[in-house]
């Protein structure tokens, strides 16, 4: 399966580029993994812009987003799961510090939420790999997710 993560904006902090790269590392195991960078812009419009025409069209679309359903990781890896029968790509989009269009969110397919607060969209990128590695260990029935 290939997993891919566009994100608006990157990294400043050399501790983020470390945690990511970790855990593309453990993602290998498990998929093919890869982030898309989308310069931030000054309004969301021309990001929404820049996103749609890389957003796979026959993956499964998941908009990270403050108004999306929050689901426990087992859920969560429910969701992959299943989507791994009808797809082979799950792409996932995180917006800048601004967010997202609703043009964005609208092209995918799930909406989801980590949370009722707020992360910083960089933060949020390394807890989306974390858990995107935890739901394949759950799928494999590894002990990590414990």
């Amino acid at each position: 399966m290939n997993v891919t993560i566009i994100h608006v904006g990157d990294f400043k902090e050399d501790y983020f580029r470390q945690a990511e790269k970790e855990y593309a590392k453990r993602l290998s195991a498990y998929c093919s993994f890869k982030t898309i960078l989308v310069k931030e812009e000054e309004n969301l419009k021309k990001e929404a812009e820049k996103v749609l025409s890389i957003l796979p069209p026959k993956a499964k679309k998941i908009a990270l987003c403050v108004e999306g359903k929050q689901l426990s990781s087992e859920e969560f890896a429910s969701v992959i799961e299943d989507a791994r029968f009808d797809f082979s790509e799950i792409c996932f989009v995180i917006g800048s510090s601004c967010g997202l269009d609703e043009s964005v969110k609208r092209a995918c397919d799930i909406r989801l939420s980590f949370s009722k607060m707020t992360l910083p969209h960089r933060l949020a990128r390394i807890v989306l790999e974390e858990q995107i590695y935890r739901v394949f260990t759950i799928i494999a029935g590894k002990t990590y997710h414990k």
